[in-house]
């Protein structure tokens, strides 16, 4: 019961909102009373989501930007503030990977794609609210990250593990500076989520290694755990993976197996 209408009167912000965890964030937020606004680079999905979101009565605002230029970042923002207010919540979603994505593919464009996707686009967001979230002495922001930004795992990519690594240390250094503002920063690192991301990889997942990864939904359901709590307490980080997850499968396999 703690979350009917736990957001009634706050204003969400939500990255990538055209698709996977966005999507089904934006949704989770305005169910629980938000009204959302939704960023991404392609209007066509935003619109998707916002209609979601408007036929199960919520209000949605459609904020278009590309989140690694600064620029439009703020022309965005601005846009949320005229038609909603300042957000209370923000939450960091965009980011993505490459097919050529290790060493021996790396181009410099490359790099410098990922570094600013994964790293540099959440810390130009987070910019454009923080203002107002200290003067109202109140702000939530979460940032999904990866379970790459928590250990090595070879299929991530370097660059890809680099930059979630940096967004999980931005997001401590925001609890260590902005918590005496009322600021509360989340990272949540998801495992294998099956979202349009796994395109990407350079070998596909099977229909069977699908049905065992964890949803949208799933981590839409923490981001709202972590947004409706009390303001005095704050969930710093939180490490969400498939139960039977793939990196551990055949260790787990080869030890059931043994006499």
């Amino acid at each position: 019961m703690r979350l009917m209408a736990a957001l009634s009167g706050r204003v969400a912000w939500v990255t990538g909102a055209g698709t996977g965890i966005g999507r089904a964030t934006a949704i989770a937020l305005a169910r629980s009373g938000a009204a959302v606004a939704l960023t991404g680079r392609t209007v066509a999905t935003l619109e998707e989501t916002a209609g979601l979101l408007r036929a199960a009565g919520g209000t949605a605002l459609i904020a278009p930007a590309d989140v690694t230029d600064a620029a439009a970042v703020a022309a965005a923002h601005a846009a949320v503030v005229a038609k909603l207010g300042d957000p209370h919540i923000l939450v960091n979603n965009a980011g993505w990977n490459e097919a050529k994505r290790h060493w021996k593919d790396l181009t410099p464009e490359s790099v410098q794609r990922l570094i600013a996707g994964n790293l540099a686009a959440p810390f130009l967001v987070t910019l454009t609210v923080l203002p107002a979230m200290r003067a109202r002495r109140d702000g939530v922001l979460i940032h999904i990250a990866s379970l790459s930004a928590t250990m090595i795992y070879p299929v991530s990519g370097p660059v890809y593990t680099a930059a979630k690594y940096g967004a999980r240390a931005m997001s401590a250094t925001l609890n260590a500076e902005e918590g005496i503002h009322g600021i509360r920063s989340i990272c949540i690192n998801p495992g294998e989520v099956v979202t349009p991301l796994l395109n990407k990889r350079p070998v596909k997942s099977s229909a069977e290694a699908l049905a065992k990864m964890a949803q949208p939904e799933d981590i839409a359901d923490a981001v709202l755990f972590c947004a409706t709590l009390p303001a005095r307490t704050c969930v710093t980080e939180l490490t969400i993976m498939p139960t039977d997850a793939t990196h551990f499968r055949a260790d787990a396999e080869a030890i059931a197996a043994r006499p």
